[in-house]
């Protein structure tokens, strides 16, 4: 195999130009490490990798091996949402992700959903920068890094995959791509897949249910021009899995579940919380290279979004409200008995979003020099509402449509929540690369953007328009440094911000009260942090180790609070953070086929301040940062002689703290992925058909592999003014159980 190292200094993000530089090894049958100059840190995983694991997992599960990534999944398959990750302590609303550069993130909130994206099968790359995001990347709220999704190219013949895949509890997927190849003489060619994913739940009642659409066209023409369009399409029903306290994972362990049956006033029915969702997302980047010296490249997008996240909860005849409005005449709720009736409650989101980045590359001597402007425009249509629910507990309509809805006498909607918000994002960034010498390079650049979001709160009440307008500077630099051809050392310092998600910005009433006051004068989080790496590339031996350091101004901590029954993501103003430590990573081909990858992290994390909670001060100052595990590491291994393939993942989690005071905390726990397959081309026909068994978790620790809501004290604490302080319990995810998958790969 040819390993590509590039040596000389590009724009951030950008090494198309770089020089070359080849040494000879055995490859790397893993993909886990491929080749990088970034002068930052960065992993990745490409088809190598990816297709020797079970088909099923979903972007957050691959990457679970690389540095800093901590990923609590709550099912083997990755088809829930109740998932997350955290990267350096940082939680899923501080990680960008981009899909072939468009942005994947939900714009009110910043969290992405795994689920959602690509097949496995049509990704060629999944590369995680662990301290921070490109300086053209279109993402907001990125100071834990960017995840980036990189399409695989439509075939340059027809052609096509078939993979068939049944597995524990009931697990049943069929993927199918075909390819075109070139379209007549067109110079376009073009990809299509479809994939349908059931399965029951692991553990309680219930199944979900998913079906997913990816394709691709791309022309190619003259010295490297290239454009394409990207679509990718996603259709599913998930369950929500219950995240319990403590003292409920200590009395109920994995039992603790939805209700199986349905009885009378029962809200906890499993029906009652399974979440539809349809996206459709659009990728067109375009590259055109207008001289030798100058380039032009653009990447519009385009997101459309409708979902429900329900829960059961119960709806009395009278004495209901409507923000602040008491309603005086009673309404109509089918199935009522003494005035009381169990419906579906609705958090029902409807977005939509466009935004595009262009930039100019210019190559001007040893300068390359890169201007750019994004552009983002999203509305976000937010209503918690309520439905009702027949005899036999099946919900009227689980998408929370308003026309079904229960209304008012008066024929209003319901709603204990009902808002709209248009978030504007506009951006510009200069950079400049300069190549000091053929060994020494130099980065630095400028990022302005600001973030305007107008609002309106439906609600009878003292709130209507809502309105925040922010900018932020955002300066980096960078330095990178070819030792000889096998060796680099780089460093940057970088810097990044996030507002409040929009939740913050709106009033929430109850009983007629004013329970949480919205407000657009929260602060925004800044942080700066900086990078130390260092670099090998050699025949049977890669590695890398990088030292980082974060401070942070009003780090915005993510949470899960209870709007009226619904569980909204928001964040907690923890005020100032500082962390650092240390990742690395080592590929080892002892021989031709084989491969061994090992990864860890150490994290540092320390609260600067004490939290300010109802007019006093918790003594957090000095304590350490929530969901972040002190010790991380991964081990990789994969076999691939031709016939015979196979491979494993271990991954150990360390302890992590669940409360700002650390008076709760879930201990560290390890699980364990092994593969195993057959090519079998050759015994059949030429084409490439392999058939292998996926064991996923397959030691099944029954753990808590996650913080789902996060609180400020466990226990009752005395604050800095002499105020007792209660305590609330945390809630955690439940780690999924052992599932084994088997699937049948078939070219043709």
């Amino acid at each position: 195999m040819l390993l590509m190292a590039p040596v000389a200094m590009a724009a951030d993000g950008d090494d198309s130009d770089r020089a070359t530089i080849q040494v000879t090894g055995h490859p790397d049958p893993e993909g886990l490490l491929p080749d990088q100059t970034a002068p930052k840190a960065v992993s990745a995983i490409s088809t190598d990798f990816i297709i020797k694991q079970a088909p099923t997992l979903n972007a957050f599960q691959l990457v679970n091996l690389l540095p800093g990534a901590n990923v609590s999944s709550s099912d083997p398959y990755g088809l829930s949402a109740t998932s997350s990750l955290t990267m350096r302590g940082l939680g899923q609303d501080q990680i960008g992700v981009l899909l072939e550069g468009a942005p994947q993130n939900d714009i009110g909130y910043y969290y992405a959903y795994p689920s959602q994206f690509a097949d496995a099968e049509n990704v060629r790359q999944i590369a995680l920068a662990q301290g921070s995001a490109d300086i053209d990347a279109p993402v907001v709220a990125a100071a834990g890094g960017l995840l980036s999704l990189t399409l695989d190219d439509p075939k340059a013949e027809f052609g096509g995959l078939v993979n068939l895949s049944v597995g524990s509890y009931d697990e049943r997927r069929a993927f199918v791509r075909l390819d075109t190849g070139e379209i007549g003489n067109s110079g376009f060619k073009a990809f299509v897949s479809y994939s349908n994913n059931r399965a029951d739940n692991w553990r309680g009642a219930g199944y979900d249910k998913r079906q997913h659409i990816d394709a691709k066209i791309l022309r190619e023409w003259g010295d490297g021009n290239r454009a394409s369009l990207a679509v990718s399409y996603n259709d599913a029903i998930t369950s929500t899995y219950p995240s319990p306290s403590k003292a409920d994972w200590q009395a109920y362990g994995r039992e603790y579940n939805f209700s199986e049956r349905y009885n009378g006033g029962d809200t906890s029915y499993w029906k009652l919380y399974r979440g539809p969702f349809r996206n459709l997302y659009f990728a067109a980047p375009i590259h055109l290279k207008l001289s030798d010296s100058l380039s032009f490249d653009s990447s519009a997008y385009a997101q459309f979004g409708h979902g429900n996240s329900p829960y059961g909860t119960q709806l009395g005849t009278t004495g209901n409200y409507l923000g602040t409005e008491e309603l005086t005449q009673p309404i109509i709720l089918p199935g009522a008995v003494d005035g009381v009736a169990t419906v579906l409650g609705n958090w029902t989101g409807k977005q939509r979003r466009f935004g595009d980045v262009s930039k100019f590359t210019l190559q001007a001597g040893t300068h390359k020099i890169v201007a750019g402007l994004w552009f983002d425009y999203g509305t976000d249509r937010v209503t918690q509402s309520y439905t009702s629910v027949n005899a036999d507990g099946q919900p009227v309509d689980a998408w929370g449509y308003q026309d079904k809805a229960i209304r008012t006498a008066d024929g209003r909607l319901l709603a204990y929540e009902n808002q709209r918000t248009v978030t504007v994002t506009k951006g510009f960034f200069l950079a400049d690369s300069i190549a000091v010498t053929p060994k020494l390079g130099i980065d630095i650049g400028f990022k302005g953007v600001s973030l305007l979001r107008n609002g309106r709160n439906y609600l009878p009440g003292p709130q209507s328009k809502v309105h925040v307008d922010s900018f932020a500077a955002l300066p980096r630099a960078a330095i990178h440094y070819q030792l000889d051809d096998r060796q680099q050392l780089f460093a940057n310092v970088t810097t990044n911000f996030r507002t409040p998600n929009e939740f913050a910005l709106y009033n929430s009433y109850y009983g007629g009260e004013l329970v949480s006051r919205g407000t657009s004068a929260l602060k925004n989080e800044y942080s700066v942090s900086q990078e130390v790496g260092y670099r090998y590339i050699g025949p049977s031996l890669s590695f890398s180790l990088t030292g980082f350091h974060y401070h942070f101004r009003n780090r915005q901590v993510a949470t899960v609070v209870n709007s009226g029954g619904a569980l909204v993501n928001s964040t907690i103003n923890g005020g100032s953070q500082t962390s650092y430590g240390l990742d690395g990573e080592i590929d080892y081909r002892p021989a031709k086929g084989m491969s061994i990858y090992i990864s860890g992290e150490y994290l540092h994390t320390r609260q600067d301040d004490d939290l300010s909670v109802n007019g006093d001060y918790l003594p957090t100052k000095g304590k350490r940062a929530v969901s972040s595990p002190q010790f991380q590491f991964g081990v990789g291994t994969t076999y691939d002689d031709g016939r015979l393939f196979g491979s494993s993942a271990l991954k150990y989690v360390g302890r992590q703290y669940a409360t700002f005071m650390n008076d709760e905390s879930i201990k560290g726990y390890a699980t364990l992925d092994l593969s195993i397959g057959v090519h079998l081309a050759g015994l059949i026909d030429k084409q490439r058909t392999d058939l292998r068994l996926n064991a996923i978790n397959i030691t099944n620790p029954h753990i808590l592999s996650g913080v789902q809501a996060i609180s400020s004290n466990a226990q009752d604490v005395t604050g800095r003014n002499g105020t007792l302080i209660p305590g609330s319990a945390p809630t955690y995810y439940i780690g999924s159980g052992r599932a084994f998958v088997a699937t049948l790969s078939r070219t043709f």
